[in-house]
């Protein structure tokens, strides 16, 4: 316990500001120039580069999410998802961390009234707001925020000594971007109560168990094997990839019935696509279908 404790208090996780603190991110965003990241590495991968790979880039914290990282990580991600050329996303860290947690000096000092009035975490939920899929590969420490950033992507890969935790009780805090609501939904009410309540990290191989993620790589293969998953998605029709996708989540916030529903009317508006007659055609025709995203 003692060894997250100071892997958390010494690099702990950063909370995303006002939505001011992304204005700089938004101006580099409108510039013709790439972006120049700090904190983070942005590469193309897969077939045609329609794999956008985002690395965090903090060695010596081990990629403690402090306020600049989130924000530039929150405009990499919007690239990739106004780039048309951009199917999926992987976002991954180190061998050693893909994020130990959060930057508890930037919290240490702020009252209520502070993270009430400003809204405090809110600019978290970025990545998941993301509609374009994103697969995070983790190796190593996923502590605190770092596990809440994880679980905001869609799909997690795990390399074999990955490590995933919810440290915050120790620190006379809770979980605050998502720690309590998506491990809950994840692997069940009992899991999520005891790491919440204990601190206490699991392995990958729990993880798996569990249903946090849903494959667990050798260390040396996760990031390629994150890629490849991601080239396979970006391979289909994106038009219908982020249906499926908001079809999925859906059933996170709705009733069965809802949901069976919704996903019948997404389905039924499939029909009204040009990939939808492309991909069926292509099949009874025997070869490789050519999607317009239409």
């Amino acid at each position: 316990m003692s060894f997250i404790l100071g892997h958390v208090s010494r690099l702990g996780a950063s909370r995303l500001g006002p939505l001011t603190a992304s204005v700089s991110a938004a101006r580099r965003l409108a510039s013709s120039a790439p972006p120049a990241y700090e904190h983070i590495i942005v590469s193309q991968r897969g077939d045609g580069g329609r794999v956008t790979l985002i690395q965090l880039n903090r060695p010596k914290s081990l990629n403690a999410l402090c306020s600049p990282l989130m924000s530039e990580l929150l405009e990499a991600v919007t690239a990739a998802e106004r780039d048309p050329a951009v199917g999926a996303v992987v976002l991954t860290g180190s061998d050693k961390a893909f994020a130990a947690g959060a930057d508890i000096k930037e919290m240490q000092d702020k009252k209520f009234a502070d993270v009430y009035r400003g809204r405090f975490l809110a600019f978290w939920g970025g990545v998941a707001d993301c509609s374009k899929p994103v697969i995070a590969a983790v190796n190593g420490y996923a502590l605190g925020g770092g596990c809440e950033l994880a679980m905001m992507c869609d799909i997690i890969y795990a390399g074999e000594k990955a490590r995933f935790g919810q440290p915050e009780i120790a620190l006379g805090t809770i979980p605050g971007a998502g720690g309590t609501q998506r491990l809950t939904r994840a692997v069940g009410k009992s899991k999520a109560m005891e790491m919440c309540l204990t601190g206490d990290m699991i392995d990958a191989q729990t993880a798996e168990r569990a249903g946090l993620v849903s494959r667990v790589v050798p260390v040396g293969e996760l990031v390629d094997a994150a890629i490849q998953a991601a080239d396979k998605i970006a391979s289909h029709s994106q038009l219908t990839v982020a249906m499926c996708k908001e079809a999925v989540n859906a059933a996170y916030e709705t009733t069965l019935q809802e949901g069976l529903h919704f996903e019948k009317r997404l389905f039924h508006t499939t029909f009204a696509t040009d990939d939808r007659r492309e991909g069926m055609t292509a099949f009874v025709e025997k070869r490789k279908p050519k999607f317009t995203d239409s």
